[in-house]
């Protein structure tokens, strides 16, 4: 594994889509060692003119809380919600060494800016103290990315990552606090994590935690994505493979399949009470003042 330390220009990326509720993206790294198989990120090293693999090679961006901390002063900037681990994880391992992520917390102390966090991680916690004083402030959501309750297949397709136990840890810990939590279930990976079995059991686990919301969302198979997990479902489940040519004509899930899929899910979350939505506590916090688009 190589971690190289870098200096960066800007801290904020504005997001194209407007799907979201937050139109801009923060990330302390770029290269990320989870080796999630369905990752949707490996394009970005291609701007890095590297050989480098993105699973094998981490870039530390050293100066993004200086950075950021001038851009939230910037008087053009309007308190709007930012996300953090859109593109790759902010708590990775390589975070207990460098610590970028107090540093950055700090800035969005100082600045009582609203902030979601997205980890695999349970280095989340270490920072437990910082993110429990801003959400007393303003909106801070913290969403745990979570596949699947059996550890073998975790294993299989995240590697690298933090078991799924841990995860539902860092919600109930967080749970405690002011902020909001978000169960990811994403993406739903057709024939090895869409089982009933194992929907209930991450769903029964989040209740459990307490999670402010639940969203779910079926795999989507992009650009160097697909081929990459692609790769994979032949090398680990080769009698999956020609299922997922049939399913995955294109980037997107045929129809048919999240026609079946999408209603055991809804009739699970009504099963233990779970809300699918994340705009409540947005709300609660900052209102419809300016704070960022709000839907």
């Amino acid at each position: 594994m190589i971690y190289e330390k870098i200096q960066t220009k800007s801290a904020l990326h504005k997001l194209a889509k407007k799907r979201l509720p937050y139109d801009w993206d923060l990330n302390i790294y770029r290269g990320c060692i989870h080796q999630c198989q369905y990752c949707y990120a490996l394009y970005s090293h291609q701007y890095m003119e590297t050989d480098e693999s993105f699973f094998n090679k981490v870039y530390a961006k050293e100066n993004i809380a200086e950075i950021l901390d001038k851009e939230l002063s910037a008087p053009k900037w309007k308190g709007e919600i930012v996300n953090i681990g859109g593109v790759t994880d902010s708590y990775q391992e390589c975070e207990a060494d460098f610590q970028i992520m107090r540093d950055v917390l700090k800035v969005f102390i100082k600045h009582k800016n609203p902030l979601i966090i997205s980890t695999k991680s349970d280095l989340i916690l270490r920072d437990i103290d910082l993110i429990s004083e801003l959400a007393k402030h303003t909106y801070v959501n913290i969403a745990a990315t979570i596949t699947t309750a059996d550890e073998n297949i975790r294993k299989l397709i995240e590697p690298r990552a933090k078991p799924t136990k841990d995860r539902f840890r860092v919600l109930a810990e967080f749970s405690k606090t002011k902020a909001s939590t978000g169960l990811h279930m994403m993406p739903i990976l057709p024939f090895i994590t869409d089982t009933r079995e194992n929907i209930e059991e991450i769903f029964r686990q989040g209740k459990n935690a307490n999670v402010t919301y639940v969203l779910t969302g079926t795999l989507n198979l992009v650009g160097h994505t697909k081929q990459n997990y692609l790769n994979f479902i032949k090398n680990n489940f080769p009698s999956l493979y020609p299922k997922y040519l049939e399913l995955y004509r294109d980037w997107q899930v045929k129809k048919e399949y999240n026609s079946r899929v999408y209603p055991m899910i809804h009739e699970l979350k009504m099963k233990y009470g779970l809300n699918s939505s994340y705009m409540k506590p947005i709300k609660e916090k900052l209102g419809n003042k300016g704070q960022g688009r709000l839907f």
